[in-house]
């Protein structure tokens, strides 16, 4: 047994949790299926938590963020691979994290602008998800799927505080 990685995920179906933790198609698609996974997830954002406070956003994430451990370290088995690459929910799952607080952004105070904040979001959470500064890539050595998902938890926490770094910038600087 990983050490603290869910059990239960074992009694499914390897269909089952290799295509959930490929997120269906997402994970198939190429080039680069974690930027399309990421993609999936601004969607997810935009559909399910763009209008909730932050507090929100993190207390329906939670949730979200164990079934992707539980499943990304589960098809981590079934696979017989590292965090492979098809797997993207992880990448899916954290989106709603970069943008916590978006609403305080000042682009996100004109309706034709808010597509500048997802927009960066997206980028900033690749930048940092690909490029793992800032010690975010000793967290894929955690055990299973917490090694899996923590790296990208990491990333788009980065990107969330560098898209306010940037917001607070952009008010001292213009206004």
């Amino acid at each position: 047994m990983i050490l603290g990685q869910p059990l239960w995920p074992r009694f499914l179906p390897t269909a089952w949790v290799v295509n959930l933790a490929k997120v269906g198609p997402v994970g198939r698609m190429r080039p680069g299926p974690g930027t399309w996974g990421s993609a999936a997830g601004l969607l997810y954002f935009t559909v399910f938590f763009a209008g909730l406070p932050g507090w929100q956003v993190l207390l329906w994430s939670l949730p979200a963020l164990y079934l992707a451990v539980a499943f990304c370290g589960e098809a981590e088995l079934r696979l017989g691979q590292r965090d492979p690459g098809g797997v993207v929910l992880d990448e899916f799952v954290v989106m709603p994290l970069c943008f916590l607080g978006w609403q305080a952004l000042p682009a996100a105070w004109v309706a034709d602008a808010r597509w500048a904040v997802f927009l960066g979001g997206f980028a900033l959470f690749r930048l940092f998800d690909i490029a793992k500064p800032l010690g975010i890539s000793r967290l894929q050595d955690l055990p299973g799927g917490w090694g899996v998902v923590a790296d990208d938890v990491a990333a788009a926490l980065a990107a969330c505080a560098t898209l306010h770094a940037a917001g607070c910038a952009w008010s001292t600087w213009a206004g």
